[in-house]
């Protein structure tokens, strides 16, 4: 391997190691941090941030993969880092470190704004903070030539090459045959799910929690689950993979399927090529593909019968008054109740791409300057009507649910519906290569699974491009049909449709 090589990895390894450190602070901020220490934390995370920007833009960096374009023999993982590391520099050169500086500063304050705003279910406690956020984004797709969307320079932070108007083709597709299967569902005989409120222990619902993903595979030993205002996941090395959990009164069950989620993301990063360990290879290739694994082990995994059939004797166990009686059909009827809610994260299947698709109107809303910030508590009410007939009746369950605006993610959000469709397509492709796959979930094994997806998936980092990777994968790129039969054959199932 050449010397120059090696001094790229070394680079690109004290950046990895800058980035790590300024995730650590972010998830001590959402998880330890006491309120007051907002100011200096946003200061630390700024200065990490620019010296991590600088030295990634260095020209050493630059005179490096210009001496190593076309070294390496196509396929392998040397010219997969020049080439990933090429695209991320040509990106992160374009952006000064002053503004990298102040977006982090601007980021800290708005995100404890958003978590006091959000508890008093005020949303000018937040507003100049977004109002701020926004003008920063603005600023930022500036730095970049002109794209056929300006949101597409967004997107792309996330989705590598995926453009705005790709998004709203599969989004337009998609959305009147998840419209046409609610209708079909409302008109059916509903299910009862009124034991999923009752009072549940917190600890005894946690303790649970880790128990399911235990078995299906995540490493604690390299991982741990603690406590957010908002669940999450956090990659500091590929041996400290960290998630977090929220415990909500009115729908205690879902800690579970929270747990399940952020664990899906967790064993991606578990299991990327320990050889890719402090270079851009590491972790997962795109937030869609991310999010197919956290959406596989909560949806098609932990929501299934099978599943059910395997833990639900050991959930009567500990709330023996809670589910006394209760058949496993019952309670898997319930889990996957279709009804319009207010929270994404609590969304069924059926209805939860419809809560993505109107995130993204108003993202790029908010980008081309269409919408006034002032006015998104009013806008999003009137789209939540729109799109699901249920108007949030405070701030705190309409405008101000998610943490992303606060956190600077505009971009993100469509690869959530982007991910369910990944996921159903894998799926498929799994069940083909794994044709006892109910038989084993419904033994509670999780083995041969986790480990088609470490083989296919996890192990290749960012090594492939998120299209690539589906389209090796499975046949295709990313695509709504398997997610639709998906869907249609569930829902048919369960609805007697």
């Amino acid at each position: 391997m050449s010397e120059k090589f090696n001094q790229l990895k070394e680079v690109l390894g004290e950046v990895s190691d800058l980035h790590h450190v300024t995730a650590m602070l972010e998830w001590d901020q959402q998880v330890n941090m006491p309120p007051g220490g907002a100011e200096a934390r946003g200061q630390q995370i700024s200065t990490i941030s620019t010296i991590a920007h600088k030295k990634a833009t260095s020209q050493e960096v630059g005179n490096l993969l210009d001496d190593l374009e076309g070294q390496f023999a196509e396929g392998s993982d040397e010219a997969a880092l020049v080439r990933v590391t090429s695209r991320e520099y040509g990106k992160a050169i374009r952006v000064p470190s002053e503004f990298v500086a102040e977006q982090a500063i601007v980021t800290t304050k708005a995100f404890e704004a958003w978590i006091e705003a959000r508890k008093k279910s005020d949303f000018s406690i937040f507003r100049p903070h977004l109002e701020k956020m926004v003008e920063m984004k603005q600023k930022y797709i500036q730095y970049f030539p002109p794209t056929e969307h300006p949101y597409d320079v967004l997107l792309d932070d996330y989705e590598p090459g995926m453009k705005t108007s790709e998004v709203k083709e599969i989004f337009n597709n998609l959305r009147p045959r998840q419209v046409d299967l609610i209708k079909k569902i409302k008109s059916a005989k509903q299910v009862k799910d009124d034991f999923l409120h009752k009072a549940y222990n917190e600890k005894k619902v946690w303790d649970f929690s880790e128990t399911i993903i235990s078995q299906f595979g995540y490493n604690f030993n390299r991982g741990r689950q603690d406590k957010a205002a908002h669940p999450f996941q956090t990659t500091f090395s590929v041996n400290d993979t960290r998630i977090t959990n929220r415990f909500e009164e009115g729908s205690p069950l879902s800690t579970l399927f929270s747990a399940m989620h952020e664990a899906g993301h967790a064993m991606y990063e578990q299991g990327s090529n320990p050889a890719y360990e402090r270079t851009p290879l590491a972790g997962g290739t795109s937030l869609a593909v991310h999010e197919s694994q956290s959406r596989m082990w909560e949806n098609l995994v932990g929501r299934s019968l099978p599943f059910w059939e395997h833990f639900l004797p050991k959930l009567k166990k500990s709330f023996p008054s809670q589910l006394d009686g209760l058949s496993v059909k019952s309670f898997y009827n319930a889990i996957n109740k279709v009804e319009p809610s207010l929270i994404r994260v609590n969304a069924d299947e059926a209805t939860y791409n419809l809560h993505v698709m109107l995130r993204l109107e108003m993202e790029i809303g908010m980008i081309e300057g269409k919408f006034a910030i002032k006015d998104l508590p009013q806008i999003w009410n009137e789209k939540m009507n729109d799109y699901l007939g249920i108007v949030p009746p405070n701030d705190a369950q309409g405008v101000l649910q998610d943490i992303h605006w606060s956190s600077g993610l505009m971009g993100y959000f469509s690869t959530y519906a982007l991910g369910n469709l990944v996921s159903a397509q894998l799926w498929e492709k799994i069940n083909a290569d794994i044709t006892d796959l109910d038989e084993q979930i419904r033994a509670g094994k999780f083995d041969a699974l986790l480990g088609w997806l470490r083989e296919k998936i996890h192990v290749f980092g960012h090594k492939y491009d998120p299209q690539d990777l589906v389209q090796k994968v499975t046949g295709s790129k990313i695509d709504a049909a398997a997610y639709v039969r998906y869907l249609t054959r569930k829902y048919s199932a369960i609805y007697e449709l």
